[in-house]
């Protein structure tokens, strides 16, 4: 045991041996009076304290204290009286006043007629009966006595400068005022104290001497020799260190960014397109009618300002319009309904990235390699699952010769730089066929679970844009990409900004390929 404490005594900074000596001298000693004797300032007095409270050497107990007085507005009510009183005083000698009369009969500001009333009615003082207010025989006995409150006005006004303790009945009257704005100062007063500990006394006993010592070998210390007669304070190698919460990206971030890197890897460009978009991009190029579900208001953001925006060539707009009447020479008959330029018009906020596949598709010449991240908007109801803003990736090919066997291929190199086993089945999206469903398989859970949408572009969509080569197209939703990665039950804890899941989140997210 004496090893144990010779080995602590030599750990110990000078002013934790400092402040024990104070304390075997004065065990009530106060901060203050530490820092006074001994030479340091208030600040180490405290870090040391600390330091010698972690290592069970001493005990720091923290007292707060509530100093209370009165405001400038206080001290006026205290002199004057509170507005209920004084409309009190008057109703004792009348009975009643009309509300209307209220301010000129008492003298009470307009402003504070209302808070008046609302405290006589609380306390019982008065009632108020079509527009006239009528005293209380409850008023009329404290027409002669003080409520708590204005005793404990008066006990602060002769107390101005502030008052710690006070009787049961007082601390309720402090309750009450409290309960008003602008009426009571509190200042809250900090007091620390210090108590030794068994292994605390046991250091004492043994004895130290206080000099100073060296925590570091210097260059000066080396060119003057002085290495030789220093004495130099040892380290604690298994005290615990702080803990570093290194910057890092956002969990979504490092997701977005692992996709970019998958798909620049395959041989991919990138297209970002721009939230606000024309129902012309965001629909009818995708050969989805303008009586759809989707468009409804309940389901897509429309937008006051801009109300419109400007549409495409004409020719692309009159070959998409026949398309959508009559199927045009794709070999569909179309929608068999009048398409409107003016519902293509119409402003929204992008409800899917897949517009930009087919702008870019536009813009553009075969062959393509094109994918895109990006922020899409629908009118989700906040949930566990869903949300109305959340992040969407595309990936299209548009080449001679490809076909659904390439579309598979590609999503199965794709999810397999995200770490995934996939399989595929049937599906239905409006503006692909063939089109299919990716699922990937979570071990964890024992589970296949749907992860994204995939198909190739229907001739409806592709021959208005002037693309008389087949193109794939596929995507996933970021967010359940993230759910899935990390074990997320809840879609809104990945805004949350929760700091104990961020911080707990490894760094380490990279690229798996």
């Amino acid at each position: 045991m004496s090893e144990d404490i010779e080995k602590t005594i030599s750990e110990l900074h000078i002013y934790e041996k400092k402040l024990l000596k104070e304390l075997e001298a004065k065990e009530d000693a106060t901060p203050e009076e530490i820092a006074e004797n001994s030479g340091m300032d208030i600040k180490s007095v405290m870090s040391a304290a600390g330091s010698l409270a972690s290592k069970d050497i001493i005990e720091m107990h923290k007292d707060v204290e509530e100093i209370y007085s009165l405001t400038e507005d206080g001290m006026e009510y205290a002199e004057k009286g509170l507005p209920e009183r004084r409309i009190l005083d008057v109703l004792a000698k009348k009975d009643h006043i009309h509300m209307k009369d209220l301010s000129d009969e008492t003298g009470v500001d307009k402003k504070e007629t209302n808070i008046a009333i609302g405290w006589l009615r609380r306390k019982n003082w008065a009632q108020i009966d079509k527009g006239v207010v009528n005293i209380t025989d409850f008023g009329k006995d404290f027409a002669s006595k003080l409520d708590l409150d204005e005793e404990t006005l008066n006990y602060l006004k002769s107390n101005a400068d502030g008052v710690k303790l006070f009787t049961d009945d007082l601390m309720s009257g402090v309750k009450k005022l409290a309960g008003r704005k602008n009426i009571l100062n509190v200042k809250k007063e900090t007091s620390h104290s210090f108590k030794i500990l068994p292994k605390g006394e046991e250091i004492l006993k043994h004895g130290f001497e206080i000099k100073q010592q060296a925590t570091q070998l210097t260059h000066e210390h080396l060119k003057e020799g002085e290495w030789k007669s220093l004495e130099y304070r040892p380290y604690d190698i298994n005290a615990e260190a702080p803990v570093i919460f290194a910057g890092k990206k956002h969990p979504l971030r490092v997701i977005i960014d692992e996709i970019r890197e998958i798909f620049l890897n395959m041989g991919f460009s990138e297209d970002n397109g721009q939230y606000v978009e024309s129902a012309f991009w965001n629909f009818d190029s995708l050969f989805q009618p303008q009586d759809h579900a989707a468009r409804e208001m309940q389901d897509t953001f429309y937008l006051k300002n801009p109300l419109t925006c400007d549409l495409p060539d004409m020719d692309l707009v009159k070959l998409t319009a026949e398309t959508h009447e009559t199927g045009s020479d794709t070999g569909s008959i179309g929608w068999q309904y009048d398409w409107s330029e003016d519902i293509a018009r119409q402003s929204v906020l992008r409800t899917h990235t897949t517009g930009i596949s087919t702008k870019h598709l536009f813009e553009h010449e075969p062959p393509i390699k094109m994918f895109s991240v990006g922020r899409v908007f629908r009118r989700e109801t906040f949930d566990y699952k869903h949300l109305p803003e959340f992040h969407q990736v595309e990936g299209l090919v548009c080449d001679k010769g490809i076909s659904y066997q390439n579309l598979l291929g590609t999503l199965k190199e794709f999810y397999k730089k995200l770490g995934f086993e996939v399989r595929f089945r049937p599906a239905y999206f409006p503006y692909t066929y063939l089109s299919t469903e990716t699922e990937i398989y979570l071990e964890e859970k024992e589970s296949w679970i749907e992860l994204g949408g995939a198909g190739m572009f229907r001739p409806e969509v592709l021959k208005p844009l002037g693309i008389n080569q087949p193109a794939l197209a596929f995507g996933l939703g970021i967010e359940r990409l993230a759910m899935i990665r990390y074990d997320v039950e809840d879609i809104r804890m990945l805004y949350k900004s929760d700091i104990k899941w961020l911080r707990e989140l490894p760094i380490d997210q990279g690229v798996r390929l």
